[in-house]
């Protein structure tokens, strides 16, 4: 297997394939938001995919067409990469775009804009778990090695790239939720009413939608839908970049995974760490 390389960006690990530091100061320092732009920011595994298929779909008021016309990577291109920033850059206004980075990498634009962001979260100990399995398919990290020693990595801020750690970048969003141009939901609460969530994310961007075209949302952007759409499913990911044989993008699309992985001890350490770290967030989650 070729030498896996990577390099660091303000304490955060970035691959060389996708990132390079000239963009990561650009998109922070000299990228313009602009006050049309819908941006959704997510911890990776954390529903990302999903996320940019539901916007995909309310964009078009739940015609399917393009999502299944157009790969996803298109629709709403990460702009911290570099393909992903000449593809924003290329954007016909109303821009829809994704990110993982962390606040403090983010486009320092956005506070004098009114971009909007949403911001999805999940329970972290089944981002763990899924952050575990996509990289041993992965062919531009490192090999995660046991669960055990991902653990240790993933609770230290070393988990997948270009994103830190899962408590700073939660906590770092969350600072920004009393804006009126940020929107903050969890996986959890898009699986236990997905068509609640999709018509609290059309009034925060201030799109009408009606009953049926809330159905299609719904029922496009279910993850059998996803899991069989060539646009949406990680088909498109280079064998250079993923091991398709390994694993693939779209696993099971559930919550709660990590019961069948962390011992007894692996959660009740998780859950030591986690009340450390998330001290002081006035802010309860389905997980909790």
């Amino acid at each position: 297997m070729a030498e896996v390389t990577r390099f660091t960006h303000k304490g955060i690990f970035f691959s060389p394939q996708y990132h390079s530091v000239e963009n990561l100061i650009f998109l922070e320092n000299e990228f313009q938001l602009l006050d049309d732009d819908i941006v959704s920011v997510v911890y990776p595994k954390s529903g990302t995919h999903w996320m940019a298929e539901i916007l995909s779909l309310i964009r078009h008021d739940g015609d399917p067409t393009w999502i299944n016309s157009v790969k996803l990577a298109d629709r709403a291109p990460w702009f911290e990469s570099v393909t992903g920033m000449e593809c924003a850059l290329k954007y016909p206004p109303p821009r829809l775009m994704s990110t993982h980075l962390p606040f403090r990498l983010f486009p320092k634009s956005f506070l004098h804009s009114k971009a909007k962001i949403i911001y999805t979260a999940r329970n972290p100990k089944d981002v763990l778990v899924s952050s575990y399995h996509f990289g041993k398919a992965l062919k531009i990290i490192k090999d995660p090695g046991s669960l055990e020693e991902f653990l240790e990595k993933f609770l230290n801020g070393n988990g997948l790239m270009a994103s830190g750690s899962w408590f700073d970048h939660v906590k770092g969003w969350l600072e920004m939720r009393d804006r009126a141009n940020f929107f903050f939901n969890t996986y959890e609460e898009l699986q236990q009413d997905l068509r609640g969530s999709v018509g609290r994310i059309c009034r925060f961007l201030g799109k009408e939608l009606n009953s049926q075209q809330i159905d299609s949302v719904v029922e496009n952007a279910s993850f059998q839908k996803m899991k069989g759409n060539k646009q949406s499913n990680g088909a498109h990911i280079s064998d250079t970049v993923m091991d398709h044989t390994k694993g693939k993008l779209m696993r099971k699309g559930i919550s709660g995974d990590w019961k069948n992985y962390l011992t007894v001890a692996q959660n009740e350490y998780f859950d030591r760490i986690y009340q450390e770290k998330m001290q002081g967030v006035k802010m309860t989650f389905p997980w909790d």
